[in-house]
């Protein structure tokens, strides 16, 4: 792509700003599949902001519409988590949807979302991008442990609007040194030796996988079985197969085999007592075979 910046070859501090007339050039309409493309210097949450400008106008987001912010000092992760980064460090984008599928099948995008991450990730970046269920995305980092340990990348969190759209937020790391990251169990693109960290590219990237992802999910009314979408979720799973141990946001833990995605994409575990559960919500934990 002819727009690629070398920002490996920058300083640390003049990372570049995204251009957003570029972008908009690319992806919003009548080029692109969007319909409207906003940057801005920062925002505590795009989520939030995004969500409340919907509220405020909704006549002028029409979806899908994107919202992308430099620096995201306050942004929200699962279960109310925070995720900071430097300014222009990192890919924060909200994206508005209004999905012709049934309101019940929703629960699938977060397990979509970070299908289409690992996928643009491993075609643009060259990374080996994998899905921690629901919503997180890994890579190995070379850096953290021999063989590499897989370090989380980017989070994913969608929320569903009163209006019944769903605004679907990515935060991705990718230029961070190690000590610009938030927990020791996270990485960037640049740690993980990408072949990119040009973020629009892999923006770019990003929206054309999820475009294609949703496309078919769309096609299906929202049966991910039928879609294929299921297996392909399973195929880049770094959880199924894994034992786990589900911290339960109600309380109490379930430690077991993870064994499959339920119809709904909930994570079904074959628990130490032979009994199976399903679950929607919670921390789940990858544990080593012998604990």
């Amino acid at each position: 792509m002819a727009s690629v910046r070398d920002d490996e070859s920058r300083p640390d501090g003049e990372r570049p700003p995204l251009r957003a007339e570029f972008l908009r050039e690319l992806l919003v309409a009548p080029a692109g599949p969007l319909a409207r493309l906003e940057v801005v210097a920062e925002s505590a949450s795009t989520n939030a902001q995004l969500a409340r400008a919907v509220a405020e106008d909704p006549e002028a987001w029409p979806a899908p519409a994107l919202l992308v912010a430099e620096h995201q000092p306050g942004g929200r992760g699962r279960l109310g988590r925070s995720w900071t980064t430097p300014p222009r460090a990192a890919l924060l984008g909200s994206l508005l949807l209004r999905p012709d599928v049934p309101r019940a099948v929703l629960s699938w995008l977060p397990l979509l979302a970070g299908l289409a991450t690992a996928r643009a990730l491993r075609a643009t970046a060259g990374v080996d991008a994998v899905v921690k269920w629901p919503n997180d995305v890994l890579v190995p980092d070379p850096g953290a442990g021999a063989p590499a340990a897989l370090r989380k990348v980017a989070g994913i969190l969608a929320e569903v609007l009163p209006d019944g759209g769903v605004v679907v937020g990515v935060g991705l790391n990718v230029s961070q040194r190690r000590d610009e990251l938030p927990v020791p169990t996270a990485t960037s693109l640049a740690l993980a030796g990408a072949a990119t960290t040009d973020r629009e590219v892999v923006l770019v990237a990003l929206h054309e996988a999820f475009g294609e992802i949703l496309g078919r999910w769309q096609e299906a009314g929202g049966d991910a079985h039928a879609a294929g979408l299921d297996a392909d979720c399973a195929e880049v799973s770094a959880t199924l197969g894994t034992r786990v141990r589900v911290e339960r946001v109600a309380g109490g833990d379930v430690v077991g085999l993870a064994t499959a995605l339920a119809p709904d994409g909930g994570l079904e575990v074959r628990e130490d007592d032979g009994t199976t559960s399903v679950h929607h919500s919670g921390d789940v934990h990858h544990l080593r075979t012998h604990d």
